[in-house]
């Protein structure tokens, strides 16, 4: 079990750094008259205009959606909520139906509000 979780994390830090537009320098095999040539690896669509765009904690009614969006331009490639409160409950954290934003929603037993905070991962894609 330990090395599946090393083996993840070095596939998603791996996935990150080519999402994140980083090169890697491998060394090619040598040619017969001994040379080596180094060969530079890129991500083919790196993400530029990277921004995380937040949507500050607010009481809304329970089950209520809250939307924050990217700028003009810029979809989002990831996104989070959180619900706070008392035994709060985050029922959602999904992106919106057209991209270019993140849906937080939750609920909070007993009360008729809950906290929800959502933040969007911004890129030009």
């Amino acid at each position: 079990m330990r090395t599946r979780g090393r083996i993840v994390l070095g596939t998603s830090a791996l996935a990150l750094m080519l999402g994140a537009g980083v090169g890697m320098a491998i060394p090619a095999s040598a040619d017969s008259a001994g040379d080596t040539q180094q060969s530079q690896l890129t991500a083919p669509n790196a993400v530029t205009g990277y921004e995380i765009v937040r949507l500050g904690n607010a009481n809304v009614g329970n089950f209520e959606r809250r939307n924050v969006y990217c700028p003009e331009g810029k979809k989002a490639i990831g996104g989070g909520a959180e619900a706070q409160g008392v035994a709060s409950v985050l029922n959602g954290s999904f992106p919106t139906d057209d991209g270019r934003g993140w849906v937080g929603l939750g609920h909070q037993p007993g009360y008729n509000s809950v906290g929800i905070s959502v933040y969007a991962v911004c890129a030009y894609v």
